[in-house]
């Protein structure tokens, strides 16, 4: 049996997951009663959320309504990276969150070091962005996702293809 086993690590959100979130959010913006007669609306711009509000007050309460919204549907939340909030035209305010896809080079550098510092005989390699680790044996993989578990790597890993 020289076979390896192995997993993959990824990092992947559901985008129909947050068009649902979306359209729930703009849906309770407008029956809201504090919303009433405002400009506040979420929108999805090429795999970024827009958010627009008419002043910073109303910004965090339509960023707090969209995060519950995505909670809700297992959105992980760590995989969105929330702009500054900018000025935009006719007297609202701005926000641009970006949906991270994928793990990054960096992080997946990062990912393959700690895995090789636990001294087990698993192997890692990057594939474009994900991870895949290999072992021969399957303890050795469990090692290695219960240690990825415990990490904080600023984004929400799932573990796929566990052969």
């Amino acid at each position: 049996m020289a076979k390896d086993e192995s997993f993959d690590v990824v990092s992947k959100i559901n985008v129909q997951e947050v068009d649902n979130a979306i359209n729930q959010t703009n849906k309770e913006i407008s029956q809201r009663y504090d919303f009433k007669n405002s400009k506040a609306e979420v929108t999805r711009e090429d795999g970024n959320i827009k958010i627009v509000a008419d002043d910073d007050y109303k910004l965090r309460s339509v960023v707090d309504i969209l995060e519950s919204k995505l909670i809700r549907r297992q959105v992980p939340i760590k995989n969105l990276k929330f702009g500054k909030a900018e000025e935009a035209s006719g007297g609202t305010v701005r926000q641009l969150v970006d949906v991270k896809q994928g793990i990054e080079t960096e992080t997946a550098k990062k990912i393959v070091k700690d895995i090789k510092s636990l001294k087990l005989k698993a192997q890692a390699q990057i594939m474009e962005d994900q991870v895949r680790v290999s072992a021969k044996n399957r303890d050795d993989l469990q090692s290695v996702i219960q240690y990825l578990k415990g990490q904080d790597y600023n984004l929400e890993l799932q573990f796929i293809n566990y052969r």
